[in-house]
């Protein structure tokens, strides 16, 4: 399966038809044509949307130390900081087919980057570790509903150009995801040294995003609402995910994998400061990692779909994750650009899991129910993770049973991956 197909998750992929009225008659419109000057305008507010999805996440994990010191946290609620974009990801990301099917994608998109906004802002000056939770969580579901709709709004108005945007939106994630790794301590250095001025800078690019969608909004296909909602089609067969062993393979699996990506962005700067590195150079090394999704999220879709069995391809990654760990362990400075390289490359199990998903289902439907299954299980799975780490930090007082936690968690996701990766599909399990 091509890249094409990972841009349809949420959408229905079986011959147009017409339908008269938005959210009635025919499950599966033709989309209407896009004049260029709105096809210009909703590819710069892809780049943008895409640039705002991990920032909030990523700027935070390099100034986790100063936010602690700031607010008076422990160990176990920084832990839980970690542990809040999952469990937001997998909450508000049930409710993003019905409310763009209610109001449309693009309008949920953009409302997403003024959360997104408004919580970046608003969350350092919060007041105290329950505002800037709360203000941090709004951030979050922006950015959880944006992560869904995304791939349907280029699928609705860029139909014969979907691999490509999805390339582009893919880039553009991982490029915002290791700009804000790499930039937000020097940042916070030439506005003064403040932390809370140091997070509240990445709200301007939410502010920035959020222009074009207005544009896009007074030019939205009046019939494309239910084919952005993630619909299924009347006629489509019955998919029971539930009773499906590769289903359940996949959700562990897009669920262990998030657990590393998590603690990654939210400790590994900790880890490399508390070993000596600077400030300066944890968050580069945090960047490199962010940064390996850009070339992989490219090369691991192409390569896992000349494959009927992808087992190989989560062992390999499972392998660098469990080399990297080792390096944290034995000498976590000494080899700190290698081991933030193999752990970059470990969790670039993330376009593999959506490559997964889009190949182990026949049927546009089945993609459907598998990606919402295999996502919302996999996040909530991923929750306890980033938690579970802060909390061995701080009574351990050290990394060791941490990161052996964290390679301990590599090695059932290669199995999980193992089973998730065999050439089955979930219409013929359930």
């Amino acid at each position: 399966m091509a890249d094409d197909d990972l841009a349809t998750l949420g959408t229905g992929t079986e011959t147009p038809q017409t339908t008269a009225h938005p959210g009635t008659g025919p499950l599966n419109p033709a989309p209407a044509p896009v004049p260029r000057w709105v096809g210009a305008v909703l590819t710069a507010g892809l780049v943008l949307a895409a640039l705002n999805l991990r920032p909030a996440i990523t700027s935070l994990g390099a100034l986790m130390e100063e936010v602690r010191d700031g607010l008076g946290m422990s160990g176990t609620v920084a832990g839980l900081l970690t542990s809040v974009p999952a469990l937001c990801f997998a909450v508000f990301g049930i409710a993003a087919p019905r409310l763009a099917r209610r109001f449309g994608a693009a309008t949920i998109v953009c409302a997403g980057m003024a959360a997104i906004a408004l919580g970046v802002l608003v969350r350092p000056f919060a007041g105290g570790t329950a505002g800037f939770l709360a203000a941090s969580a709004l951030a979050l579901a922006g950015i959880a509903v944006s992560n869904i709709l995304l791939p349907v709004v280029i699928k609705t108005f860029f139909p014969d150009r979907v691999g490509s945007m999805t390339g582009l939106y893919s880039m553009a994630l991982a490029l915002g995801t290791s700009l804000a790794a790499a930039l937000t301590v020097p940042v916070t250095g030439a506005l003064g040294g403040g932390w809370q001025a140091g997070l509240a800078i990445w709200a301007a690019l939410g502010v920035l995003a959020v222009v074009p969608w207005f544009a896009v909004l007074k030019h939205r296909a009046p019939q494309a609402a239910p084919q952005e909602a993630g619909a299924p089609q009347e006629d489509a067969p019955a998919v029971r995910i539930s009773r499906s062993p590769t289903a359940w393979a996949l959700a562990v699996f897009f669920g262990l994998q998030a657990t590393a990506a998590y603690v990654t962005m939210g400790w590994l700067p900790q880890i490399f400061r508390d070993a000596g590195v600077s400030a300066g150079t944890a968050g580069v090394l945090l960047a490199l990692v962010m940064a390996m999704g850009i070339p992989l999220s490219f090369l691991l879709p192409r390569l896992a779909a000349r494959m009927r069995h992808q087992g190989l391809l989560a062992v390999a990654l499972g392998a660098c994750g469990l080399i990297g760990y080792a390096g944290l362990w034995l000498a976590p400075a000494a080899g700190a650009w290698g081991w933030a390289l193999l752990l970059g490359i470990s969790n670039c199990a993330f376009p593999l899991a959506l490559t997964m998903i889009g190949m182990r289902a026949r049927s546009a439907t089945g993609v459907v129910k598998l990606s919402a299954f295999a996502q919302c299980i996999g996040y909530l799975i991923s929750v306890p993770g980033p938690l579970l780490v802060g909390t061995l930090y701080q009574h351990s007082g050290g990394w060791g049973l941490p990161i052996a936690l964290m390679a301990g968690l590599m090695v059932p996701q290669i199995a999980v991956g193992v089973l998730a990766g065999r050439d089955r599909r979930v219409e013929d399990e359930g």
